[in-house]
């Protein structure tokens, strides 16, 4: 079977497989937990979605499950919580986890800003209405669904297969373009090619590169610094995104608003 033919395969079975969520809560009330379970599963049945649900009433109960088993894709953290508080929770997931949706859930507004340090998808002010967690859960799902795509490399006799989150750019050198992830990839394409693969997230810049908004730190009129402390320097019209159509995540990143909240 040819490298091409098992390339099918995969994308075949990948477009049949059922949609499932492991999602863990963490809140030192139990009160506040149960509430809480009753609504993902409800949320759950209505989206014909298999879910995983644990829960944990501290967050260092959390960090001992989830050094044993790192699969988590959605965290409801309470931020008041007795010893390692929900940030610091997440803080430290956030050191090797990049995907990982992370939805707080608080009493207190004043955390709100701590939520950009971690890459929050959203806040929810206690009591949760239903609706909200709905709305933030679908969203997350949404997410996730993006997070799983992936970029296919056919290297010599080898197939490789990138999420696009590991991807932090693609640089093109003469008739060659290095793909810059958890390793490097180098292969003979051209850079229009992977703009017409990749998605929305992706920014050409200039004739050279190929950013993933998700890698970006700061930006300023002339220069883009990356979180690998790589120094893009640029004429301010040279940005523009990889597709032809907007989105909403650009929207949020051109505008700042990383994490939303709801009162």
């Amino acid at each position: 079977m040819e490298i091409h033919d098992i390339l099918n395969v995969i994308l075949e079975t990948e477009m049949k497989k059922t949609m499932r969520c492991h999602i863990a809560i963490c809140d030192d009330e139990k009160a506040d937990i149960s509430y809480i379970e009753q609504l993902v599963l409800i949320w759950a049945k209505k989206q014909n979605l298999e879910v995983q649900l644990h829960s944990y009433l501290s967050a260092e109960a959390f960090l001992f499950a989830y050094e044993e088993k790192k699969d988590f894709d959605i965290l409801l953290l309470d931020i008041e919580m007795s010893g390692i508080d929900g940030v610091t929770m997440a803080k430290k997931i956030r050191q090797e986890n990049e995907s990982v949706q992370i939805i707080f859930i608080t009493g207190y507004s004043e955390y709100i800003a701590e939520g950009y340090e971690v890459a929050a998808l959203h806040y929810l002010m206690k009591p949760v209405k239903e609706e909200k967690l709905f709305a933030v859960l679908d969203r997350a799902v949404l997410k996730m669904q993006t997070n799983e795509r992936m970029l296919y490399l056919d290297i010599g006799s080898e197939m490789v297969r990138i999420p696009f989150y590991e991807i932090r750019y693609l640089e093109v050198m003469k008739n060659y373009v290095t793909i810059h992830a958890k390793q490097e990839y180098v292969v003979k394409k051209t850079l229009a090619e992977f703009e017409k693969e990749l998605d929305e997230r992706f920014f050409r810049l200039g004739r050279s590169w190929l950013i993933n908004l998700k890698m970006v730190r700061r930006v300023t009129k002339t220069e883009v610094h990356l979180a690998d402390g790589r120094l893009y320097r640029c004429p301010e019209d040279s940005m523009r995104p990889s597709t032809e159509r907007s989105s909403p995540e650009i929207e949020e990143y051109r505008n700042g608003n990383f994490c939303k909240t709801d009162r």
